[in-house]
């Protein structure tokens, strides 16, 4: 029969070891940027709410700048389905009207927005919401889809968003002042009509113009997988273009291979597509030698 005392020093030594495992990036990462996209089963399971609200925190502590942005697709769609909508998507992008954009801002902007601020409060960080409106954050114009079916052609999809421009200084602020900026993907436009905004574009161009070190995407799959269902863990721009080709690539992975392809030809060091239903997927992707993804490089 084993000592207990040295099954618990056993345990301790992991621990330890995967400590000191984590030095060195926490030495290379030292006041960087990285920007996490939130969303998926890590957002809607408690014990993985959590722990992405701990991981947050715990690299904000060892003295990275992490800038969390979030979607909210399932809480969209809950909504919607309370006063009788279906939500329809076009190429990945949600079709919004008038009253579906309503629903997206207090659903996005409100409800989300500050169940995430408050989790992350509760673990023993400073997190402060933002939407596109403060400090003229995310400046947004009417997005048109290219209709596959007549080339030349466009498709209206109501208030959905392109970024013309992200205006950090809000964002930096709160930083140096050691805060997590938590974003809603809601950009604003002219005489302030709101516009829904893919929350994948929106964490893809913030990495870039914040010039973040790391985005993380964070997804309710392994990773990027080849049609095999095997997980592709490391990918190039030519290897993304044969991926679309052949359809490997579809639906809401769309815009977010092209928003962690355009951040990485953009600057950002290193992009990462992991699987959020592993807890502390975090700390795994960025503190230590065991990736749980897939890393996208821009050549």
């Amino acid at each position: 029969m084993s000592d207990p005392q040295d099954s618990g020093l056993h345990s301790a030594a992991v621990k330890a070891e995967v400590l000191s495992e984590a030095l060195p990036y926490i030495r290379r990462f030292h006041g960087k940027t990285v920007v996490i996209k939130y969303g998926g089963n890590a957002m809607t399971e408690e014990p993985l709410q959590r722990s992405f609200a701990h991981d947050v925190v715990l690299l904000k502590l060892v003295g990275l700048n992490p800038v969390v942005v979030h979607g909210g697709g399932p809480q969209i769609n809950s909504a919607l389905k309370r006063i009788g909508k279906e939500g329809t998507f076009i190429q990945g992008m949600r079709v919004t009207d008038a009253e579906t954009m309503e629903v997206v801002e207090w659903v996005l902007g409100g409800q989300v927005q500050q169940d995430i601020v408050m989790m992350i409060n509760e673990a023993g960080g400073k997190a402060v919401g933002l939407t596109g409106k403060d400090g003229c954050l995310i400046e947004a114009r009417k997005k048109l889809m290219p209709d596959p079916e007549h080339p030349g052609q466009w498709l209206d999809i109501g208030f959905v968003g392109d970024i013309q421009r992200i205006e950090p200084a809000v964002v930096k602020a709160l930083q140096d002042d050691q805060f997590i900026p938590v974003i809603s993907s809601i950009g604003y436009g002219d005489e302030g009509q709101a516009y829904n905004i893919n929350a994948d574009v929106v964490a893809g161009k913030m990495a870039e113009v914040l010039g973040a070190e790391k985005l993380v995407m964070l997804t309710n799959t392994p990773g990027v997988l080849d049609k095999n269902g095997q997980l592709l863990r490391s990918l190039s721009a030519q290897t993304i273009d044969e991926l679309f080709k052949d359809g490997t690539l579809s639906g809401g992975m769309l815009p977010k291979i092209s928003s962690a392809l355009d951040a990485a030809r953009c600057g950002v060091n290193s992009v990462h597509i992991i699987d959020g239903r592993v807890p502390h997927c975090l700390l795994l992707e960025i503190l230590t030698d065991r990736g749980v993804g897939t890393m996208i490089r821009s050549h």
